[in-house]
């Protein structure tokens, strides 16, 4: 006679999780920052060409997807979470592709903002087998006019009372910028909100009193100062961060390694991979950010956001291309602890 299953009581730490997992749909996100278009052809590999050394890939489909900072809406949309983008497109045909996948989702695109002179950065991947064969790139420079960036400004202190967390998704593009980032620290001492960052290089001596910034190992390691070869050398590479960016917490994501939080008091805190098996990075960075700040924003501490955001992290990075979880798939994730 089979045996029944054992019932698997879940802990207290696991039913918090799952109350602020159900809290997300309550949660509404302002993100800022510089919104692409993901473009995917996908297809097979059967030959290499004559012409040259390279593989012929036999196309059978392509699909569009919202990039950059416009992933991270993807991914705040797929977990429940209320969300408008705050950025800017050009008024060509990727824009309103990228508008329109946006507008699909259901997050707001009040804040995207159309300039006559900008060309929407899009990136398109060419997928076979699961696995990358190259990517093309298409941007300009990131030469913003003056009435273009009033434009963002004014929606911003227009709006900003109506979300309880702000995100900042730089991609180093052009968007974010000193002036804005002081407008932001501004408006923040005014109205309170969580605010997390996702920081690029040109702006590391200009992000100011977030509640998060989130580095990944290397960026950590250069607004620092710090190659980062060590336990050691990330504990003093986090406490220095704490105060170069005047921040209430820093989280480094170190891929494979897992995830280090450093707080303004307390020793750091590790934790590690959830992953079981990994097919594709791609966009991992921006689940851990869009799920830190629908967690915050729940009323989590910061310890439960990266514990939320580390199983997240987990389940994307076991699919192929830009992927997003769902509450479904964090909540059987979860589970597994």
């Amino acid at each position: 006679m089979k045996r029944p299953a054992a019932f698997h009581r879940p802990t207290p730490q696991t039913r918090k999780l799952t109350t602020l997992l159900h809290r997300f749909s309550q949660v509404r996100v302002l993100v800022i920052g510089d919104l692409m278009l993901d473009r995917y052809i996908w297809g097979q590999v059967e030959r290499i060409s004559p012409e040259a050394p390279v593989p012929v890939v036999h196309v059978i489909r392509e699909s569009l997807h919202a990039g950059g900072a416009g992933n991270v809406v993807t991914n705040i949309r797929a977990l429940g979470g209320h969300v408008v983008a705050c950025g800017i497109v050009g008024k060509d045909q990727a824009g309103q592709h990228l508008r329109h996948e946006l507008t699909v989702l259901g997050a707001g695109v009040q804040g995207v903002t159309i300039s006559k002179g900008t060309t929407t950065t899009s990136k398109t991947r060419i997928i076979a087998h699961s696995q990358q064969v190259v990517r093309l790139d298409h941007e300009e420079s990131d030469t913003l006019d003056t009435r273009v960036r009033s434009q963002l400004y004014r929606f911003v202190r227009r709006h900003v009372a109506e979300f309880n967390v702000l995100v900042i998704s730089d991609y180093g593009k052009g968007v974010v910028d000193a002036e804005f980032l002081s407008l932001l620290s501004t408006l923040r001492a005014e109205h309170k909100f969580v605010y997390l960052i996702d920081p690029k290089r040109r702006n590391f001596a200009h992000y100011r009193g977030a509640t998060l910034v989130k580095p990944n190992r290397e960026e950590a390691g250069i607004a620092a100062g710090i190659e980062i070869r060590s336990e050691q050398d990330l504990t003093q590479a986090g406490v220095h961060l704490l105060q170069f960016w005047q921040t209430e917490a820093v989280l480094i994501s170190r891929s494979e390694e897992g995830m280090s939080l450093f707080k303004r008091q307390g020793a750091p805190q590790h934790f590690p991979t959830t992953t079981r098996e990994v097919y594709d990075v791609t966009g991992a960075g921006d689940t851990v950010l869009a799920a830190c700040a629908l967690a915050l924003g729940a009323g989590a501490t910061l310890e439960e956001a990266t514990i939320l955001a580390n199983h997240a992290a987990g389940v994307v990075v076991g699919k192929v291309g830009t992927a997003t979880v769902s509450p479904a798939e964090l909540h059987v994730a979860l589970q597994k602890d």
